[in-house]
């Protein structure tokens, strides 16, 4: 569960000021010094989170600016603000190096939305000379700009769509490609594999690079904006992470699930024993397998991902015709935007992906391909086998994926005798048809009118008809005076216990013998 985040502000409307203070007018140095006074009250209580601590720092630099009157500090006001262009753009890429290989910064600013030549700028004050001042002061009103519509706006307004641009994530299907290519020669010719290593190394290197874009693309897409996060961590962060894997991971499984990727375009099954078999061909586990184990080595719950894509797959109801969308409005009735017909539903193509299913739970749990203990491997089996059973479990699988859910359903719960008898009990109620009305017997009705009208007169009783009842079996004496109005309701068949009864008061759990035949 995530933490609620601590903010350094009482309410919203203390930000809203404050960001009034800095944008409203630009020659306003007052309000500007409102603001960073503002900013050094809340740095001192609570830690400032990355954007307000890079304003407090450019507006610094800036009220400097204005307020220095002869030339002997130019090269404090050249350093001031630098350090805070050099601390704005590390504070937003360094936390966002999620992969297991360094990104250019470039690439992450650019899907950021920041300006590149604020990254080059950060580069030049780092590792070469200084630049100008005139240079340094368009760069600090290009970062206040950038912060305004990046962090103030989506904070005061975070119902409303962010006008900043980010760039779009870029598609895996060239990059599984490219690694398919390079598999299949190395396994059609073995003699291939010790040329082309370095290539499937990169090839490797450029997955788990589109994953760590995907982390960083997975803010923005979730409603999180920029992804900012405190200066100091807290425990809400690694639930931030865990929360941009798995929209990364779940991009990864749809393509990995594209006809042409796992699923190869030319298998077909001819024979009906083929049609009912979960055999991957060795070609497609040669070329595949290394990757599912170098992913998995790096995200360990990449199977599980990938075991849910596909129970969704098979258990999504089949795709829909225009001719009977036609028949459901009638025959007279013209659609006035035809929709394309869906992708029909391929026998062939479920057979593969439970296929690859039953092989995910069989191999990826391996310690030795993936390097995990043996208690997380089996943890991680038990796991796709209980996310199979759930998803494609009796009444959950689509009826034209009935072969492969059977044989996977089969395939899993062999080897496991309660699961296999349960699996079974459960498909045969589920077999059965449903009882409907006309099968219902005359007695059964009369028993729930009874218990109807019994219910109805419970509901109705008046309270001099329920203290009547209620002491026909009692003693007036073992009635405290004035606690017969407020004696309760009791249905038919059931009376008060009194002292005469051999009842009295006992704690709960001790055993009190009562004459109450």
């Amino acid at each position: 569960m995530r933490l609620p985040r601590r903010v350094p502000w009482e309410s919203l409307g203390e930000l809203e000021q404050v960001c009034a203070w800095i944008y409203t007018d630009e020659n306003d140095l007052d309000a500007k010094q409102r603001a960073v006074h503002r900013l050094a009250a809340w740095k001192a209580s609570v830690p400032l989170p990355h954007a307000l601590e890079s304003t407090h720092a450019i507006l610094s630099a800036i009220l400097q600016d204005a307020a220095a009157a002869s030339s002997s500090s130019y090269l404090s006001l050249r350093m001031s603000y630098a350090s805070s262009i050099i601390r704005l753009v590390n504070g937003l890429v360094d936390p966002l190096q999620l992969g297991a290989y360094a990104r250019s910064i470039h690439s992450i600013a650019q899907q950021l939305g920041l300006p590149a030549w604020l990254v080059e700028l950060r580069h030049a004050a780092t590792h070469e000379d200084l630049p100008s001042l005139e240079v340094l002061r368009d760069a600090a009103r290009e970062a206040m700009g950038w912060l305004l519509h990046n962090y103030f706006l989506p904070t005061l307004n975070p119902s409303a769509p962010s006008s900043a641009p980010t760039a779009p994530l870029r598609p895996l299907s060239p990059l599984l490609k490219e690694y398919k290519t390079l598999m299949k020669a190395t396994t059609r010719d073995a003699t291939l594999h010790v040329q082309y290593r370095s290539e499937i190394t990169k090839a490797l290197r450029d997955v788990e690079r589109w994953i760590s874009e995907a982390k960083v693309a997975a803010a923005s897409t979730t409603g999180g904006g920029v992804g900012w996060e405190d200066a100091a961590a807290d425990d809400g962060a690694d639930d931030d992470e865990d929360a941009r894997e798995k929209w990364a991971l779940d991009r990864l499984a749809d393509a990995l699930l594209e006809k042409g990727m796992l699923v190869p375009l030319s298998k077909k099954f001819d024979s009906p024993r083929e049609q009912t078999s979960l055999a991957l061909p060795r070609s497609s586990i040669a070329i595949w397998s290394p990757l599912l184990a170098h992913l998995q080595s790096l995200h360990p719950a990449l199977p599980l991902h990938l075991v849910a894509a596909i129970t969704a797959h098979l258990s999504r109801p089949p795709a829909r015709t225009s001719a009977s969308r036609e028949a459901d409005f009638g025959a007279e009735t013209v659609l006035l935007e035809p929709a394309a017909d869906e992708p029909k539903a391929d026998p062939t193509y479920d057979l593969c992906l439970a296929s690859w299913a039953k092989w995910l739970a069989d191999n990826c749990a391996s310690s030795a391909s993936t390097g995990v203990s043996a208690e997380e491997a089996t943890e991680l089996k038990e796991s796709i086998v209980v996310r199979i059973i759930s998803a494609l479990g009796p009444g959950c699988a689509r009826p034209g994926a009935s072969n492969a859910t059977d044989a996977l359903l089969q395939a899993v719960t062999a080897g496991r005798p309660k699961l296999a008898a349960a699996l079974s009990i459960l498909t045969q109620g589920s077999a059965q048809p449903p009882s409907t009305v006309t099968d219902w017997d005359d007695s059964v009705v009369g028993v729930m009118d009874t218990r109807l009208n019994t219910l109805l007169a419970l509901q109705n009783a008046t309270p001099t008809a329920t203290a009547t009842a209620a002491t026909e079996d009692t003693d007036p004496a073992d009635v405290p005076p004035g606690s017969l109005d407020e004696t309760p309701a009791l249905a038919p068949g059931w009376r008060r216990l009194s002292e005469r009864d051999g009842w009295r008061p006992a704690p709960i759990g001790v055993y009190v013998g009562c004459n109450a035949t």
